[in-house]
């Protein structure tokens, strides 16, 4: 019983809470886009950049009241990867993205797969792989893609911006988000190939 409530405490706390709700955004999102009008895409917008911001209070909170947690630390990841692959799967199934946009969207998902198995394999060594300021860069230049790409043209034509090509911005964005993606995917890639090709006295391979 103590063990339930330990998790059960850990869950309500309010940095998870904003974790967990970017989660809960996404059949949210699917049901607004779905529906395809200006003011549903407005609104997917208006909840898309809702769950981006909860990305930045979550580890602020978590820090400022010293609630950081393992639970904390699995679930941010897993919140952002499911969020920014259901936004992309979403733009590409639905037509959202050019032909040549799509590129830049391989490109992210394809390094979100990888940084997860590098994770999964440090954590197995005990070794962290930090976030550094340029990984930050490129999460702001994707969440602001993405919900460029989720308002589109419609959304500019609602807010009275005609004259912004929201999706040729919101491709921009995204190009530049896979270029910091590439050096940002490399850099953790080098990372964790100098972890893995260290042996130990045994023959296996642990972080110095």
């Amino acid at each position: 019983m103590g063990g339930n409530y330990l998790w059960f405490g850990m869950l309500t706390d309010l940095p998870n809470v904003l974790t967990l709700s970017r989660i809960a955004a996404i059949p949210l999102l699917v049901v607004l886009l779905a529906i395809g009008t200006p003011v549903a895409d407005l609104s997917a917008c208006v909840v898309f950049a809702a769950a981006a911001i909860t990305d930045y209070f979550d580890g602020m909170l978590a820090r400022s009241r010293r609630q950081q947690s393992d639970l904390g630390r699995m679930l941010d990841p897993i919140a952002d990867k499911l969020l920014v692959g259901a936004v992309l799967m979403l733009l590409v199934g639905q037509n959202r993205l050019s032909p040549w946009g799509i590129y830049p969207a391989i490109v992210i998902m394809l390094r979100e797969i990888l940084v997860s198995g590098l994770r999964e394999y440090l954590a197995g060594i005990r070794v962290g792989l930090p976030v550094t300021k340029l990984a930050k860069w490129k999460t702001g230049f994707q969440m602001g893609a993405l919900g460029t790409l989720i308002a589109g043209n419609t959304t500019g034509a609602i807010l009275h911006l005609n004259f912004l090509p929201m999706s040729l911005i919101g491709e921009t964005m995204l190009w530049v988000a896979a270029a910091l993606t590439l050096i940002t995917g490399w850099d953790y890639l080098t990372a964790g190939w100098h972890h893995a090709a260290t042996p130990t006295k045994n023959g296996s391979s642990v972080a110095e």
